[in-house]
């Protein structure tokens, strides 16, 4: 695999991941309420365990965005130069 191809699909990796972070937290800003009673329905979760769990699951996609994509991307790009 060249160069090229490599940080273009970190590119497109950081993007697509990047968007499903950004929906998934509008989700759970604007319609909370019905997401919770959806997962409480089958999981039988208090409210303070499911918020700990959603923030919990957002911080951990972000870290995992940032180490497994956007960084290794801003590499190929400097090394590219």
């Amino acid at each position: 695999m060249d160069y090229q191809t490599l940080t273009a699909f970190f590119k497109w990796c950081s993007i697509i991941n990047v968007g499903l972070l950004a929906v998934s937290a509008l989700m759970f800003m604007l319609v909370p309420d019905l997401i919770y009673s959806i997962h409480n329905t089958m999981f039988e979760i208090t409210r303070e365990s499911y918020n700990l769990a959603i923030y919990s699951f957002l911080g951990l996609f972000k870290i995992t965005i940032l180490v497994f994509n956007i960084v290794p991307y801003i590499a190929l790009r400097i090394i590219g130069r």
